[in-house]
């Protein structure tokens, strides 16, 4: 097994690889969808290199994606971080939240089973559900914790005010949410707020769902079944007037004879030392690419080069489609 550099999530949190794996896109959400046996070797094909942090949900599938992590994973079980998470119904998307806490103490049983595992190390709140009091979803991952089936609790594109909420209750060890150079809407009051509290953050779609790695243009289409499919800024009209943010990558990567998605990640990770980036993939090479983002540092010269290139670039479309936007940041 590889060495990759590590980072504790906050101060409370667990230390992990400085890039985790997101698993979700293996056999779920995006148009490429892995057969189980390869999906399972993509996962290990990471442990190899280094990667003790993966991220699951029993949402995605739903359900079979945490079957994936729990049997690729069962060999190395205590070698690695696996965080999953609840609060929809169902297990389905679709049909909205649901974090009662009867609903979040199913949800922990049937993920410890489906994960093969006796503890979930990082469980997350996948979005906040307003019918719900934060103090009892809290509270219920706080009891978790107490009978040691969950280690640390974290919450999913949460606003500050269900932040301070949920951790006056219960300390969370980290936030996930979405953050990467064309989308840095958690800049403004989410990472200050991290920062005072000691949470740690870890960073979904570092790498803008796939664009930032230079590989799309305005000519990109989506299967129907590719969340992309669906989202604002993946518009032919949007990808076109964004590639300003790939030409400025390009730029500094090739300075430094590296990629754009390795600028990418290692612009992340210099923003704060307990940020914690998960980009997924399906094919090993861009892995193995990836992964090389973890050890290239940017110098103060070339954070300031990226500084002004961003001063100067907008992004243009929204990042979800209304009905999905109106779940994020409460």
């Amino acid at each position: 097994m590889n060495q990759l550099p590590t980072r504790q999530l906050g101060t409370r949190g667990p230390v992990v690889s400085a890039l985790g794996f997101g698993c979700m896109g293996l056999n779920y959400g995006y148009g490429t969808q892995l057969e189980k046996p390869q999906a399972i070797a993509m996962i290990r094909a990471a442990f190899e290199r280094g990667v003790t942090f993966f991220d699951t949900a029993e949402t995605y599938g739903p359900f079979t994606n945490e079957e994936l992590v729990g049997e690729a994973l069962a060999p190395m079980r205590d070698q690695v971080v696996i965080a999953t998470k609840f609060g929809f119904k169902e297990g389905d998307a679709t049909k909205g939240q649901d974090s009662r806490p009867e609903r979040i103490r199913a949800v922990c049983d049937a993920s410890l089973k489906r994960l093969r595992t006796d503890r979930i190390d990082l469980f997350y709140q996948h979005r906040v559900d307003t019918d719900v009091p934060m103090e009892d979803v809290a509270g219920t991952v706080r009891d978790l914790i107490a009978e040691g089936k969950v280690l640390h609790f974290g919450l999913s594109e949460a606003g500050v005010t269900s932040i301070r909420r949920a951790h006056a209750v219960q300390p969370v060890a980290a936030l996930q949410s979405e953050y990467s150079m064309w989308w840095r809407e958690p800049e403004r009051e989410i990472l200050p707020t991290l920062e005072e509290l000691g949470i740690g953050f870890v960073p979904f779609a570092p790498l803008g769902k796939g664009f930032l790695t230079g590989k799309m243009s305005a000519d990109s289409s989506f299967a129907k079944n590719d969340f992309r499919s669906i989202v604002p800024r993946f518009t032919p009209e949007a990808l076109k007037a964004n590639q300003g943010f790939v030409d400025l990558l390009a730029r500094v990567a090739a300075a430094r004879q590296a990629t754009p998605a390795q600028v990418a990640l290692a612009w992340l990770l210099a923003q704060r030392p307990w940020i914690v980036p998960i980009p997924g993939t399906t094919k090993l090479h861009r892995l193995e690419e990836n992964l090389g983002g973890a050890t290239l540092a940017l110098s103060e010269n070339e954070l300031r080069q990226i500084a002004d290139g961003l001063a100067n670039t907008k992004a243009v479309g929204e990042r979800y489609p209304a009905h999905l936007a109106a779940r994020a940041g409460r």
